[in-house]
C-alpha cells in the first residue's frame, strides 16, 4: 500500500508534488499548534484554579480534559447576531484579520536545525511585519460593532500594542545587532554553546523588555484595560458571539504562544541544549532540538497565566507611562551598549567586527 502511494506521487507533476510537499507541512504545523491553542485555555482555567485554590473545569471528561472539545462544539452551534447599523461585512473579517497573521508567523519559525517551511533570509522583518497587522483586526472589529464601548475599547487596544509594538522592534534590533542576520536560524546558531553563551546575558534589559511588551502587546494581564476580562464589556469584541468571537480567542492564545516561542528564539537558544559545550552535554545528547524548544516555551506560556493570577490591573496612564518613557529609553540605550560590544569584542558572545 505504501509502496501504491509512493508511485502515485512520483508520478504526479513537479508542480503538485511542490504544492502537496507544502500543504503537508502546513498542516504538521497548524495542526498541532489548533490542539495546543484549544488546551492552553484548558492549561489557564485549571493553573488559576489551583493558585486561587479552586478546582477548576472538571466535569467534561476525566479531570475536565474535554472541556475546551465542548467549548468549540457549543461556540460552533451558537448564533453569530450581527448588530444593528454593524458594517456587516467588515465585522466577520475582522476576526480574520486577527487570526491570520497569528498563524502565517509560524511558516518561517525553525522548530529545530533545518525544521523550518521557508527559510528566508528576512524572517525576523517578516514575523514583525506579520504581528504588526493584527491590530487593524482589532481596530476593524471596534468600527464595525457600531457600538461606542467596542470603539473607545478598539482605540485603546490600538493606541497600547503601537506603543509596545516600538519598544518590541528595538529590542529586536539589538537581537539583529548581536547576530548579524535576520534569518532566525542563523540567530539561534549564533547563540551555541552553553546557557551563558544565549543572548539573554548581554540582552537582558531587552530580553526583559520584549517578554514584557508581548504580554501587553496581546491584552493580557495586568495589561487587559482595553478588554476588562473580569468585567461584563469584553471590550473590543463585546458585540461579538458563536465562532466569530472564538476566533478573537483563539487569536489571543495563538500570540500568546507565538510570543513565549519567539521568546526562546531569540533570548534563550531556540532549540539548543542549555548544556552544550560542557563536560555533561553527551548526558542529554539524546534529547532532540524540538524538545527543548517546547520546554522552554512552556514555561513562558505558564508565565502568561501566572501574571494573570498575580498582579491586579494597570491603569491606563500606567501602560502608557510604561511604554514610552521607561522600555523604549531602555532599548535605545542598549543597543548602542550592544554595538559597542559588539565593535570592540568586549564579551565572548560576539565575533570582532561582525
Amino acid at each position: 500500500m505504501i509502496d501504491f502511494f509512493v508511485q502515485l506521487y512520483l508520478w504526479l507533476p513537479v508542480w503538485l508534488q511542490t504544492l502537496l510537499e507544502i500543504l503537508s507541512k502546513i498542516v504538521l504545523i497548524m495542526g498541532p499548534l489548533m490542539v495546543l491553542v484549544a488546551y492552553y485555555t484548558y492549561a489557564e482555567r485549571k493553573i488559576i484554579g489551583y493558585m486561587q485554590v479552586r478546582v477548576g473545569p472538571n466535569r467534561v471528561g476525566p479531570k475536565g480534559w474535554l472541556q475546551p472539545i465542548a467549548d468549540a462544539v457549543k461556540l460552533m452551534f451558537k448564533e453569530i447576531v450581527l448588530p444593528t447599523g454593524a458594517d456587516k461585512t467588515l465585522f466577520l473579517i475582522a476576526p480574520l484579520i486577527s487570526i491570520a497573521p497569528a498563524l502565517a508567523a509560524w511558516a518561517v519559525f525553525p522548530f529545530d536545525a533545518g525544521w523550518v517551511l521557508a527559510d528566508i533570509n528576512a524572517g525576523l522583518l517578516y514575523i514583525l511585519a506579520l504581528t504588526s497587522l493584527g491590530v487593524y483586526g482589532i481596530i476593524i472589529a471596534g468600527w464595525a460593532s457600531n457600538s461606542k464601548y467596542a470603539f473607545l475599547s478598539a482605540v485603546r487596544s490600538a493606541a497600547q500594542i503601537v506603543s509596545y509594538e516600538i519598544a518590541m522592534g528595538f529590542a529586536l534590533v539589538g537581537v539583529v545587532v548581536a547576530a548579524g542576520s535576520l534569518n532566525l536560524g542563523q540567530i539561534v546558531e549564533g547563540q551555541s554553546g552553553n546557557i551563558f553563551h544565549w543572548y539573554w546575558a548581554p540582552l537582558l534589559p531587552l530580553f526583559v523588555v520584549y517578554f514584557i511588551s508581548g504580554v501587553a502587546e496581546t491584552n493580557r494581564a495586568p495589561f487587559d484595560v482595553a478588554e476588562g476580562e473580569s468585567e461584563i464589556v469584553a471590550g473590543f469584541h463585546v458585540e461579538y458571539s458563536g465562532m466569530a468571537f472564538a476566533v478573537f480567542f483563539l487569536a489571543e492564545y495563538a500570540n500568546m504562544i507565538l510570543i513565549s516561542a519567539l521568546t526562546v528564539l531569540l533570548f534563550l537558544g531556540g532549540w539548543l541544549s542549555p548544556f552544550q559545550g560542557t563536560p555533561i552535554e553527551s548526558w542529554f545528547a539524546w534529547v532532540p532540538g524540538l524538545i527543548w524548544l517546547l520546554a522552554k516555551t512552556f514555561v513562558f506560556m505558564f508565565m502568561f497565566l501566572w501574571f494573570r493570577a498575580t498582579f491586579p490591573r494597570y491603569r491606563y496612564d500606567q501602560i502608557m507611562r510604561l511604554g514610552w518613557k521607561v522600555f523604549i529609553p531602555i532599548t535605545i540605550v542598549w543597543i548602542v551598549v550592544i554595538g559597542l560590544m559588539r565593535v570592540y569584542h568586549m564579551p565572548f558572545w560576539f565575533p570582532a567586527g561582525g
